[in-house]
């Protein structure tokens, strides 16, 4: 770890405000500046790595709000992320670590195979009987947790049934390769699938590679760093061989680990690589004038979260919120706070659910407030998060995907 990186933080507060966790405890330890110190002082051998101490540092959603309001470009989530590489670097894993991040994620087949239990699960009719019944109360929580965060699935996985290669429609303006998630196709896959069209319909062919793995993001949350740079090579190596304008992303959590590649392999083609990753609507901003041509009234009340792997660390805002407002009709409001999270993190709402009902049920109030019929954003386990807090409290809202929104007006 770079020490550097820890000295410079100047203890200033202007990172507590924008801390999820700060603002539901005020506990300086569930803070930017009191996590940077508590690391600080284990790396200088002044503290023992205590079972409360790590706790208090789980505690982090690696939101990166911290990092937009410091001054001096300290990041707080970052720091906890690779102290907890560097804790675990070594160490083995456990059985169910080894099973996923090994032997399923790398492997989009098994990926694939390992969801056909809940597709038939939702098929057969038995979530809507588990959930009457409440039989998940008699199984641990957070089985619990996953299952009720579980939307509709798809029929079948995304990367399944398109085509590798979509040619443009009309005059070719270019050639993107598609980054295809796993959550994205497992379980949002029309949300992909509208990013595709969208972008052949504005003269692109769009080539996504079936071979591709998980971009490597749940390795990292993991302290996985040696399965994220194996992820990472194999999808540079792929992605090198084809020769295109942008490697488009439509998954904010992908899109922040792709365009890291370059500073974690440190090589000519992983740079390459991170410097042609886009998030969707980077390119569809890029040709707003054709858009517009394309999309047809809707008439409806919407408003915008800023996903943190898109707001925070990628620094898209404006983007997002000026296609919103090419659809005609379209009532736009802003939303309080818009890039506060809404308390996913990856697996942090399955992990320390208390902690992220108190962020969700923030995040619901400022909908709430709105008055709106949708809530777009950009990342999947922000879409997933919402989903279920909307689906409890605010049945009204409907949760979609830029594109899903920008494609129901393309064919309205």
């Amino acid at each position: 770890m770079d020490y550097v990186k820890l000295i410079n933080c100047m203890r200033c507060g202007m990172c507590l405000p924008t801390c999820p966790t700060y603002k539901e405890t005020f506990l300086e330890t569930a803070s930017p500046r009191g996590r940077v110190a508590l690391v600080r002082k284990i790396q200088e051998g002044e503290l023992d790595q205590s079972e409360r101490l790590l706790e208090y540092l789980s505690l982090c959603l690696d939101c990166q709000a911290c990092a937009t309001a410091c001054p001096c470009g300290v990041n707080a989530g970052e720091l906890v992320a690779e102290f907890t590489c560097e804790r675990k670097a070594g160490n083995r894993m456990g059985f169910m670590e080894e099973m996923v991040l090994r032997k399923l994620l790398p492997h989009p087949d098994r990926l694939e195979t390992a969801m056909i239990p809940m597709r038939l699960y939702q098929r057969m009719g038995l979530q809507k009987l588990v959930r009457t019944l409440g039989v998940l109360k008699m199984f641990p929580k957070p089985i619990g947790r996953m299952e009720g965060l579980l939307p509709d699935l798809p029929e079948k996985p995304l990367r399944r049934v398109i085509k590798e290669d979509m040619p443009a429609r009309g005059e070719t303006r270019g050639t993107v390769g598609f980054f295809l998630g796993c959550v994205m196709s497992l379980i949002f896959s029309d949300a992909s699938h509208a990013s595709i069209n969208l972008l052949t319909a504005l003269g692109y062919r769009v080539i996504t590679p079936k071979n591709q793995v998980c971009c490597g993001a749940p390795n990292m949350l993991a302290g996985d760093k040696a399965g994220l740079k194996t992820a990472a090579r194999k999808n540079v190596d792929i992605f090198s061989n084809l020769d295109v304008d942008f490697i488009v992303t439509d998954c904010g959590g992908c899109g922040a680990e792709l365009k890291k590649y370059g500073h974690y392999l440190e090589d000519a083609s992983s740079i390459s690589f991170s410097n042609k990753v886009r998030d969707i609507s980077q390119v569809l901003a890029m040709h707003a004038d054709a858009l517009k041509l394309l999309l047809k009234p809707l008439l409806l009340k919407v408003t915008f979260h800023d996903a943190c792997h898109i707001a925070h660390s990628q620094g898209i805002r404006r983007e997002p919120r000026d296609l919103i407002k090419l659809v005609p009709g379209l009532t736009y409001r802003e939303l309080e706070n818009a890039d506060a999270c809404c308390g996913s993190g990856g697996t942090y709402n399955i992990e320390k659910p208390e902690m992220a009902d108190l962020i969700l049920h923030r995040k619901l109030g400022t909908i709430r407030a709105t008055g709106a019929d949708v809530v777009v954003t950009g990342n999947p386990g922000c879409m997933l998060q919402l989903k279920k807090g909307l689906m409890d409290y605010l049945p009204q809202v409907e949760i979609l995907h830029l594109t899903e929104l920008l494609a129901r007006s393309m064919d309205a």
